[in-house]
């Protein structure tokens, strides 16, 4: 519904989760209106393999889905607002039949599923929503049948395997404790890398914004552990290809090794007179470098970047 980088990791990662699944949408407009759906996801019935790898969001996601996704709780009118849009895709798909002249019955033809990182007492009992009786699991509610709405509230969520990939998109202390699961995956696991890429660069992103709130330094923090995993899986990755690159310029230093390597994997072999600026920057301007690497276009950008830094005292 927003557009922060939390709301742009979040529909990416759903759209990496239930691909395998069936046909994802981010960002579906609703015919005649501007409105549009977080996530639209339409199940592909042939693929129960994948779905299991998924856990519990498989089973939330069984028939035509309409996703929102809430970093904050949401308030009483945005909940109202998710639930206008799933029924303006009634809508849509009434008048098709009506061209059709064929009936149309609106069960079975779509859900609404609201994740939000939190969902206190009394806006769950505002809307009448009571555990899942289907699911039966803490953390998943459920509004009337004939509303076609659940509302999954993260934190709530049991500590499990199969709710693992829900509690990645927590926040703070639920989405780190689901990082550091995330971590001790094997790196067989169909998503566990794609997901510490986008873990990683959505650090990168929130150290971009200008204005860095309380809460957006702490959620650099929070997801540090996973960066810093991606981070070396990448140098490994690397290293399997055959890049040995940091051989061909005599015995450097480990963090130097380090800088070089992710540089090089960035825009290939860099020249020699970049590799002696980098070898001549003390160890906090390396440390610096290893955190903005990513954030730099070009290789002309980097020699910018230490043309600006001081020069070592001699």
């Amino acid at each position: 519904m927003t557009n922060t980088p939390h709301d742009r990791f979040a529909k990416n990662y759903l759209k990496e989760l239930l691909s395998p699944l069936g046909e994802v949408t981010i960002g579906r407009k609703i015919l005649d209106e501007t409105n549009e759906i977080d996530v639209f996801f339409s199940p592909t019935p042939s693929a129960v393999a994948a779905a299991q790898s998924i856990g519990l969001l498989s089973k939330l996601v069984t028939v035509n889905t309409s996703i929102e996704i809430f970093r904050n709780q949401p308030n009483v009118y945005q909940v109202l607002t998710c639930m206008k849009k799933l029924y303006m895709y009634f809508a849509e798909l009434n008048r098709e039949a009506n061209r059709n002249d064929v009936s149309f019955n609106v069960t079975g033809k779509g859900n609404l599923l609201i994740v939000t990182t939190t969902a206190s007492q009394n806006l769950l009992n505002g809307f009448g929503a009571t555990i899942n009786s289907d699911i039966n699991c803490n953390g998943v509610y459920s509004l009337h049948e004939t509303l076609f709405v659940s509302i999954i509230a993260v934190n709530q969520l049991p500590v499990i395997n199969e709710t693992l990939w829900l509690r990645v998109l927590g926040k703070g202390k639920v989405q780190r404790n689901a990082v550091d699961e995330l971590l001790t995956l094997p790196d067989t696991n169909a998503y566990k890398q794609n997901t510490l890429r986008m873990l990683a660069n959505l650090r990168i992103v929130i150290l971009e914004e200008p204005n860095l709130n309380d809460e957006d330094q702490e959620d650099v923090m929070e997801l540090s552990t996973a960066y810093l995993e991606w981070e070396q899986k990448t140098l490994q990755q690397g290293e399997q290809r055959g890049e040995q690159r940091g051989e061909q310029r005599g015995e450097l230093k480990g963090e130097q090794k380090l800088v070089i390597k992710l540089l090089n994997q960035r825009f290939g072999e860099i020249e020699q007179p970049i590799v002696q600026k980098i070898r001549e920057l003390p160890i906090e301007q390396l440390e610096e470098l290893t955190d903005i690497w990513l954030t730099l276009p070009n290789v002309i950008d980097l020699e910018r970047w230490l043309q600006g830094r001081p020069k070592p005292v001699e």
